[in-house]
């Protein structure tokens, strides 16, 4: 991809990113440590770091952040050298559903974000919603996560590690109003802290292994074993059914009370490689409109 990077006084700006518009991408379900400001921009923790992302006509800011950071770091977290232009050309060919998609959540990229991190806040997501996700994740980095430091008159805290929470009890987890998923968590530390399971390995192997390992962490379905491998290992094939995928899937392709495993099957065959790229046009899509509700 081609882009020109300036880097400024404690920010960089970028010029030439096509396809990336910071609400399309922060609120489509894939992350949960990003929040909207009162500007419009949206700050984010990630990778151990505080970064804040606007969009001024055609440029994109990174702010709290240098060139060696941003091409070291950001490059490959945003997905900036991926070009979204053909995936979605190639999506839009597919039909007038994906077409309409597309159109609503142009600006979408999937985060390359970390396999702990996503394996754990996907465990809490369970059956909740985002302001309910997002409150139990930032209560587990206030109680267990290094301190970054203070950003705008906010103090912010890294995602805690493996080894922060595997002495926590259920009843400590719980604290952090994560409910019955607290025990899922806590076993789920056991089993990656004891390598139980190899999860920074999964990403070398086939999406149908790499799933198939997650789901013998407590707490994964396998909705959040997709979702892990397509928002942390890089498995574009995946496509994750949640209520709202759910919804528009029985309302364009479907009659109502199909089965998961029909509509998972018929979204591997019909979107191959670009499953997860789908998923995410379609997710936004139901959200932005209210399909299904």
């Amino acid at each position: 991809m081609i882009y020109e990077i300036i880097e400024e006084d404690g920010k960089v700006r970028v010029e030439g990113i096509k396809d990336f518009e910071p609400a399309h991408i922060f609120e489509c379900g894939q992350c949960f440590r990003w929040n909207k400001e009162e500007d419009g921009s949206f700050t984010g923790v990630a990778k151990g770091r505080v970064i804040n992302v606007s969009k001024e006509e055609n440029s994109i800011i990174f702010h709290n952040t240098n060139k060696e950071e941003f091409l070291n770091i950001w490059v490959d977290y945003f997905d900036l050298n991926r070009d979204y232009g053909t995936v979605k050309e190639n999506l839009e060919k597919m039909d007038a559903v994906m077409e309409k998609a597309i159109h609503y959540g142009t600006g979408i990229r999937i985060l390359n974000q970390d396999e702990w991190e996503i394996l754990l806040s996907f465990i809490i997501s369970s059956n909740r919603s985002i302001p309910l996700i997002k409150k139990s994740i930032e209560s587990l980095c206030e109680r267990y996560g290094e301190f970054l430091g203070e950003y705008r008159g906010k103090k912010y805290y890294d995602f805690p590690q493996v080894e922060a929470l595997q002495d926590q009890s259920v009843e400590k987890i719980k604290e952090s109003y994560t409910g019955y998923r607290a025990k899922y968590i806590v076993e789920t530390v056991r089993m990656i802290e004891e390598k139980e399971v190899e999860l920074y390995d999964l990403k070398n192997l086939s999406t149908a292994d790499a799933k198939k390992e997650l789901l013998k962490c407590s707490g994964v379905g396998p909705k959040v074993a997709d979702c892990i491998v397509l928002f942390s290992m890089g498995k574009f094939d995946a496509f994750p059914v949640d209520v709202w995928v759910r919804r528009i899937m029985e309302y364009f392709y479907f009659p109502e009370g199909t089965t998961l495993k029909k509509i998972e099957s018929f979204a591997k065959d019909y979107f191959k490689e670009l499953a997860g790229f789908a998923q995410q046009y379609l997710f936004y899509y139901a959200r932005e409109v209210g399909i299904g509700k």
